[in-house]
């Protein structure tokens, strides 16, 4: 009986590891906004590690930190966004003379990092939270290395 048992732990714990595997990196970036937000969900509170193929619709700026969005409306559920921090935002502003914000928009960009889920409160008018909240799904940019324009022309 104890060998049986054995076995069996054996053999969950080895499907277990195959599963690890498959959400690796995958080989090819992930372009669907929905996968993206889906895998992010599924994973959290972990990200999900890869490549992203993204086009920038639009751009915003919270506390040093520049948002750039694949929705005009950063609120849309179909919305992935890639959060660049202060030292890379004044890397990309020497490297392409004007910010990330301005450069960035309507380019189709490939994002090397974790996407993960972030929950986004609700702050009432006394800047007090209000007890609600939504998600979105940040990519977040610590390295200039991890953010590329991609060309489409060929």
């Amino acid at each position: 009986m104890r060998i049986v048992l054995a076995s069996l732990v054996f053999v969950l714990a080895g499907c277990s590891s195959t599963t690890q595997l498959s959400g690796s990196t995958p080989a090819v970036p992930m372009t669907n906004t929905m996968d993206i937000i889906k895998s992010a969900a599924e994973s959290a509170p972990q990200g999900v590690p890869g490549e992203y193929l993204l086009t920038i619709q639009a751009t915003g700026t919270k506390d040093a930190v520049v948002y750039l969005n694949t929705e005009l409306d950063y609120r849309d559920q179909r919305n992935v966004t890639v959060a660049i921090y202060p030292a890379v935002i004044a890397q990309l502003q020497a490297k392409y003379g004007v910010g990330p914000e301005a450069f960035f928009t309507g380019k189709k960009i490939m994002v090397k990092g974790s996407a993960q889920r972030v929950r986004v409160d609700f702050i009432s008018a006394n800047r007090r939270q209000s007890g609600k909240y939504y998600y979105q799904t940040h990519i977040p940019v610590l390295n200039i290395a991890q953010i590329e324009i991609v060309n489409d022309q060929a």
